[in-house]
């Protein structure tokens, strides 16, 4: 079972991809983990991406490809995989094809979680961390004002830049403009599946599930 799954930030896709990876047993791939991971192991991938973000710069879509496929074989991806967060962009399409290709992988299953745009800026500016514990929550997990419901600190809990509503809405218009075409290029090409994000955490699974065992 080879899965990639897409969604605008906030939709929760990082959560489902655990759940699913953990359900099927099968390897969760963030391209955020392996790129720490790389670093942290020296490899001479993760090493060259540690000199560019030591200098301030992005890594590029190819190495960021590089790394994928590395991780790719590390490991017996046929048993199955869920990649998240690659590619994000149709130049990143054009190095994922060439990746499956040489490693012959030909019917991965896209999901996409789909949500209304409002929803998302309304979940994202209501999240909050805790500056005693680093936990994110949402104002609807807060029972007591200003008190942490993961270790119960008083008046640590803030609001991330990144959770502003116009950096929100930002996000979103990137993701628009960038990912959501990437949808389009895959769809008669690879199998795509539409769920609902905004439902709640377990309805979405069901949902995935259900696909997932067509």
């Amino acid at each position: 079972m080879q899965i990639i799954i897409f969604g605008a930030p906030g939709v929760g896709k990082g959560t489902q991809a655990k759940i699913i990876a953990q359900k099927y047993n099968i390897k969760h791939i963030s391209t955020g983990d392996i790129l720490r991971e790389s670093v942290a192991k020296g490899t001479a991938l993760g090493l060259a991406a540690k000199e560019v973000m030591e200098r301030g710069d992005l890594v590029s879509d190819d190495l960021m490809g590089k790394l994928v496929k590395e991780t790719l074989n590390g490991f017996d991806y046929q048993k199955g995989f869920i990649l998240d967060g690659f590619p994000r962009t149709l130049a990143q399409c054009k190095i994922t094809d060439t990746i499956f290709e040489e490693l012959n992988i030909s019917n991965p299953i896209l999901i996409l979680l789909k949500a209304d745009t409002e929803i998302i800026v309304r979940r994202l500016t209501s999240r909050r961390q805790c500056s005693a514990c680093g936990a994110i929550i949402t104002l609807n997990d807060i029972k007591e004002p200003d008190v942490c419901p993961k270790c119960n600190a008083r008046n640590t809990l803030i609001k991330r830049k990144d959770d502003s509503e116009e950096v929100v809405r930002r996000r979103l218009k990137v993701f628009r403009e960038t990912t959501l075409p990437v949808i389009e290029y895959y769809q008669g090409k690879y199998r795509v599946e539409i769920i609902n994000g905004t439902q709640p955490i377990e309805k979405v699974t069901k949902d995935i599930e259900a696909v997932l065992n067509k």
